[in-house]
Order: structure tokens, then C-alpha cells, then sequence
């Protein structure tokens, strides 16, 4: 299973979308606070109404309290600011996958306390960011690719 941290996200949507994302794929979303949005917010449950019941879902009110309930073993904290793209990190089960708010990211002093584990998305260099529920598909599905997408369905059934 993978773990999906988002550090105070901003925008329901996105967290619902990210919801989604954490649903479809069996990974655990973890929720630090504050949350610009109301966990019971219907624009955060509107983008992934139909797999509330599939989501397993944890708030923390903070970073601190994240670490302190919680083993991390391997984390990757994904920032603009990385030297390294996420496709050269490894991803074990149980990773950590850490993404910051949509305005400002991960707190600099949290990335330079941990920048072996941070990666990047590569981009053109006029693009600030991809937006925040892109970025967890993105990272998410390459942990999966990397683990051989356990207990995932791969396979669809075509209409003749």
C-alpha cells in the first residue's frame, strides 16, 4: 500500500480528485492540517462522490503529529525545487508519498532536512507547477509501475 501525505492542501477539489486517485489505487491519504476546505465539504466529496466508501482517510493537525503516529520507512517529498526527477528514486511498499499545499509546497527547511527524498516533476522552465491533483497521479502510478501494480486490475474487457 502507499501512503499519500498532502501537507495543508488548499482546494477541496483537488483533495476530492486526489481522493479519487488514493480510492482506485488501495493507497491511504493522509491529511495535514490546516485544510483550507471542510473535510465534510461537498466539492471535496462531489470529485470522488461514488468511492468515499473505497478511501481510507487520516487527519493530523500537523506535520509533527503526521511523524509522530506514523513509521515512515521511505518517504519522497515531491517539490519544483528537487534536484532529481521522481522517475530516478525507487518506491517501496508503504512509501510516503508528500505533496504541499498548491500555493507555496513543502516549507523549505522540511526539504532541505530531507533532500535525498525529494523529486520533481519535469517541466518547461516558464511553467510554475502542475496542478496538485496531476502531480499525485503522476507519483502515485510511478510507485505502482515501479511495485508491478499489486492487487490492481489490469486488464479491461473491450466490446466487439
Amino acid at each position: 500500500m502507499l501512503n499519500v501525505v498532502l501537507v495543508e492542501p488548499e482546494i477541496p477539489q483537488n483533495t476530492g480528485n486526489i481522493s479519487r486517485t488514493c480510492a482506485a489505487t488501495g493507497s491511504r491519504l493522509h491529511l495535514i492540517k490546516p485544510l483550507g476546505f471542510d473535510i465534510s465539504d461537498r466539492q471535496l466529496k462531489r470529485a470522488g462522490l461514488d468511492y468515499w466508501h473505497l478511501l481510507d482517510v487520516r487527519v493530523y493537525e500537523n506535520l509533527a503529529e503526521f511523524f509522530a503516529e506514523n513509521q515512515v520507512r521511505q518517504m519522497r517529498l515531491f517539490s519544483t525545487k528537487a534536484p532529481r526527477c521522481y522517475t530516478e528514486a525507487a518506491y517501496e511498499d508503504e512509501c510516503y508519498l508528500i505533496f504541499g499545499k498548491e500555493t507555496k509546497g513543502l516549507p523549505e527547511p522540511f526539504l532541505k532536512a530531507h533532500a535525498e527524498d525529494c523529486v520533481k516533476l519535469p517541466m518547461i522552465e516558464e511553467a510554475r507547477s502542475l496542478n496538485l491533483s496531476n502531480a499525485v497521479a503522476v507519483g502515485v502510478f510511478e510507485a505502482l509501475r515501479q511495485l508491478g501494480f499489486p492487487h490492481l486490475k489490469q486488464w479491461g474487457k473491450m466490446k466487439q
